[in-house]
């Protein structure tokens, strides 16, 4: 069996619920407290033991290659001025992984992304996961998930309970039948099923596991995508289920959820991961700690 050693990360999309600032400044790149929250993402996936990130992007995102790239200027500063730690951060970026780049030619769904990093992908199965959900676990979200990959040979899904009373309103849910606590043999996803129409409660988020089986059936899903409309990967994912193909929804173990996709999520992640800073985290306590809130 192959072994999971490449990641897509989708980051074609406008980023419109962070307008204005993401006019001009991707919102993968919003810092939480000093790192682009796409920065956090790629740590997490190298952590699993991803060594290729397959970006899916649009002209529109050069910041966050150069983000990825060497900045040679930048490094003769930082030299020159004796500031070896900074220098060593920066130098680290570059070398967090090997970094691809496929243009995605307009915005349409990330399924469709999916299917833009077929020819980079290959026949390798790879792990799919986004720029504004950071699942921070231990072990990391992937590595729980290529766990399961590697016992079972199948499409592997991240689940997670949610207490957010919206959750059935935005997150999509797998149905089938548990197998063992906390593993479900997936027989569908349904997308957004509505308060009071959940089939189970098994939220899917943050990452997937995905066979190259899931190419197919993307473009059979696609097929059927009304003019104007997105193509999801949950489309190809039932296909693949309803022509006989296997996955599994694995319940991550000890994490936090964070939506930095939606602006009170990105705050909470601002807050919580200042918190945890060695530097700033004391000393932002204090500040938290005497503010006046009424």
């Amino acid at each position: 069996m192959a072994k999971v050693r490449k990641a897509v990360i989708p980051i074609a999309g406008l980023g419109t619920r962070f307008l204005p600032q993401a006019k001009a400044i991707p919102k993968e790149m919003i810092p939480l407290v000093d790192k682009p929250v796409v920065q956090n993402v790629v740590e997490r996936v190298v952590d699993a033991g991803i060594d290729q990130i397959i970006f899916v992007t649009s002209p529109h995102k050069k910041a966050i290659k150069n983000h990825f790239d060497r900045n040679f200027d930048l490094e003769a500063k930082l030299l020159s001025s004796g500031k070896k730690e900074e220098l060593q951060q920066i130098r680290k970026i570059s070398k967090l992984a090997e970094f691809i780049y496929v243009e995605q030619k307009e915005a349409r769904g990330n399924g469709d992304a999916i299917l833009t990093a077929e020819k980079v992908v290959g026949d390798e199965p790879f792990f799919v996961t986004y720029p504004d959900e950071i699942l921070d676990a231990s072990p990391s979200l992937g590595s729980q998930l290529i766990k399961e990959y590697n016992r079972s040979g199948t499409i592997i899904l991240a689940a997670i309970r949610s207490d957010d009373p919206d959750a059935a309103d935005k997150y999509g849910y797998a149905a089938g039948r548990e197998i063992q606590k906390g593993i479900l043999d997936v027989e569908k996803v349904v997308e957004k099923p509505g308060k009071g129409n959940t089939p189970s409660d098994y939220v899917l988020v943050g990452g997937y596991i995905f066979t190259p089986d899931i190419f197919p059936a993307l473009r059979k899903a696609g097929k059927k995508v009304e003019e104007g409309k997105e193509l999801v990967w949950a489309d190809g994912m039932n296909v693949a289920l309803s022509e006989g193909k296997h996955a599994r929804a694995v319940m991550i173990k000890d994490f936090k959820y964070y939506d930095c996709g939606s602006k009170i999520g990105y705050l909470q992640a601002v807050v919580e991961m200042a918190l945890k800073d060695k530097r700033l985290g004391s000393e932002f306590r204090t500040y938290l700690k005497n503010l006046r809130l009424e």
